[in-house]
């Protein structure tokens, strides 16, 4: 998959848990890509979609940072961004290898998409929308939770917390 539908994967999931995180979770979603480039300047040549493509390695990442030590929870966010691009590279034909024990690649669907085709912004496309109805749905609207994507203008401007200029500018603005 291209970078920008591994970028809009990771955001649109982060930012249905936690919308602070969602930069550190779109540079983990092109980890496995530029940390080839990062082992190539140290002198390991390492083949596309190998061992930065493990899928073992970002779920253990997820669970290092969920259940044993996370400042902030940017462990866990920058290791689903990982996941997430792991994820959305099964779809594709080539696949990915769930560790160094396996000789195969993993493909999820049989493996479908080709990179750069129309099906992986399809793809890309269903899951943000997903995610936004989740976001969407499950925002509450009492004013107590602070969700820095889904503004709700009216009720602002009822808490007195915006004054009427502001909510005539940005009252047709849900994002």
């Amino acid at each position: 998959m291209k970078w920008v539908n591994h970028i809009a994967i990771a955001g649109a999931t982060c930012a249905i848990w936690k919308p602070e995180l969602v930069p550190i979770a779109v540079l983990g979603s092109t980890a496995p890509d530029w940390l080839e480039w990062v082992l190539k300047a140290f002198g390991r040549r390492v083949a596309h979609r190998t061992l930065t493509h493990y899928v073992i390695y970002w779920v253990l990442g997820i669970v290092f940072g969920m259940f044993v030590w996370d400042f902030h929870y940017a462990i866990t966010a920058f290791s689903a961004g990982g996941f997430s691009h792991v994820f959305a590279d099964s779809l594709t034909l080539m696949g990915v290898p769930l560790g160094w024990w396996s000789d195969r690649r993993f493909n999820l669907f049989g493996g479908r998409l080709r990179t750069g085709q129309m099906g992986e912004y399809w793809v890309t496309g269903v899951i943000v929308v997903m995610c936004i109805s989740v976001g969407v749905m499950t925002r509450h609207f009492d004013g107590g939770d602070y969700t820095p994507f889904f503004w709700d203008y009216p009720d602002y401007y009822h808490q007195g917390l915006i004054d009427g200029a502001e909510w005539k500018e940005n009252r047709f603005r849900w994002l």
